[in-house]
Formats: C-alpha cells, structure tokens, sequence
C-alpha cells in the first residue's frame, strides 16, 4: 500500500485516495467537502465517463430524437442549434439516462440487444477513466498546485476488476497511485440503498454476466417476453441481488488492495482533519 501505516498517512506530504462503495454511502459527499477544503483535487469518475469518454454517445442519442422532429431536424442539419449534455458533479443524469433500462419501448425501455452494447460502452469508458487517475494525480499537483488528490469512484467498479488476481491491470494501477479505501456499509444501510433506489430506481452498469443471468431468469420468473417487461420493474428487482454480487467484489478489493472505513464513521467526517483521522484508523498503528 502507499501509506504502510497510520503514522505514514498522517506525515504524508501528499494524500492520495482512491474512495470505493456503493452508490449512496458519501463517496461523492466526502469527495466534495476535501475538493472545497481548498488543498484537495477532486477527480469524478463518473464525471470523466461522461465528458470524456461518452460524451459524443450521450448527444448523438439526443440528437437522434431530436431529428424526429421536424423543426429541431431542420435546426439540426442547418447546424443552426447544438445539443449537449450538461453534466456537473452534483448532475450525472445524462450518462445514466444514456444507459437507460431494458424492457418495454412504451415504458422507456430498451432491447436488450442495445443495453448490453450501451453497457459495454460504458464499461470500456469506465476502465479508462480509471487508468486515468494517475494522469489526474500529476496534472493536480503539476498545473494546480494541489498537494492532495481524491478519486471518487463509480459503484461499479468492482465489476470490471479480479481483486483476487496480483497483475490485475486496474488495481495495480490504482493502488501504485494512491490509498484504496472501500467504505463498507451495514444491514441498515443496505435496507436504506434498497428502500432509496425502490423509490427512484435508476440505471446501472453492471458485470455482463451477472447481466445475463439476472435478465434470464427474470424473464424466467415472470413468464413475460423481453417487450413486455416494465423497465422500472427489472431495474428494481435487479438492484438487491447487485448488492449481494458487489459485496465480496468490495470485500476482495479491500483485503487484498487497500484499507476498510464504515459507512458510520465516514459519515461523521465533517473536515479534512476528520478525513485523515478516519483513514489513519483504518491503517496498521
């Protein structure tokens, strides 16, 4: 690991962290009170994903419906307009409005033949924009002059590594770079995630074949065919097991590549002292 020990951290000259969960457990919270701290470079992978390496998929898709219309399309062909996304940090709602959900086209839905190729999008765009993270760490320091670096990364993450093999590219990569910190979180808060994303279920990236499994025997379960199923439906009822599948993923991520901090503790952290105090817990004294 970069920091062998709490002492090491504490002293640290420059602080390096790679953040990683499941969506909803503060990653991006945390991320955004060390960035407005003043001495912490905030790098969003998500945010990467979706001005870097999805941007031209995301305003083609809403280019494509705008041609429908014919006012917009003449507009269009006349480049007259521009379409394009509007993300920010605190709104990623065009990258997983791009991913969409697979089921009924009258509810929104997608075939399944374009999620999976939607999804396989993002997966690639993902992988990059976390090899990219060293990149960002000398940029950071480089051009702004900041001595600390956090990567706030997406909640599929563990689907695209193998904590368990040494030479994986990825986390060999990350963890050369910077402290993995996997922010776990209890039965309450796996209820809340559940109760949070039932309420608002949103798209997910997820691993292809744990894809296909869950997609087969839903269809299975339900008897429905693949245009009968309400998107929302799948969605939701997909997200509990996708808990379960990441958990042992975050688990071996963290046994074999970094350090563990709970969701409760990482919670109080209130400023970049309280940061460091959390993260100097969960190393070896």
């Amino acid at each position: 690991m970069l920091y062998q020990t709490a002492a090491d951290w504490r002293t640290a000259q420059h602080k390096r962290v790679v953040i990683f969960a499941m969506s909803g457990l503060g990653k991006t919270h945390v991320s955004s009170m060390l960035r407005q701290s003043g001495d912490w470079f905030h790098y969003s992978i998500d945010y990467r994903i979706g001005t870097r390496y999805m941007e031209e998929y995301i305003a083609d898709n809403a280019k494509r419906e705008a041609m429908k219309v014919p006012f917009l399309r003449e507009l269009l062909l006349s480049d007259s307009i521009y379409i394009g996304s509007n993300l920010t940090f605190d709104n990623l709602k065009p990258v997983s409005a791009y991913l969409g959900k697979p089921g009924d086209p009258a509810r929104g839905g997608l075939p399944m033949q374009t999620y999976q190729q939607r999804q396989d999008q993002f997966r690639r765009a993902e992988e990059q924009a976390l090899l990219d993270t060293r990149y960002f760490i000398d940029r950071a320091q480089d051009l702004y002059g900041y001595p600390h670096f956090v990567c706030d990364t997406g909640g599929s993450i563990c689907e695209w590594v193998d904590a368990e093999d040494a030479a994986d590219p990825i986390l060999t990569e990350l963890s050369r770079s910077a402290l993995m910190v996997w922010v776990r979180g209890s039965d309450a808060h796996t209820e809340e995630l559940i109760r949070r994303f039932d309420r608002e279920p949103k798209p997910m990236a997820y691993q292809p074949a744990f894809l296909a499994r869950s997609w087969a025997a839903y269809l299975a379960q339900t008897g429905l065919s693949e245009d009968q199923v309400d998107p929302d439906s799948f969605i939701r009822w997909t997200y509990a097991q996708a808990l379960a599948h990441r958990q042992p993923r975050y688990e071996a991520m963290a046994r074999n590549w970094g350090v563990t901090v709970e969701a409760s503790d990482m919670a109080t952290v209130r400023d970049e002292a309280d940061f460091t105090e959390v993260i100097a817990a969960a190393l070896p004294g």
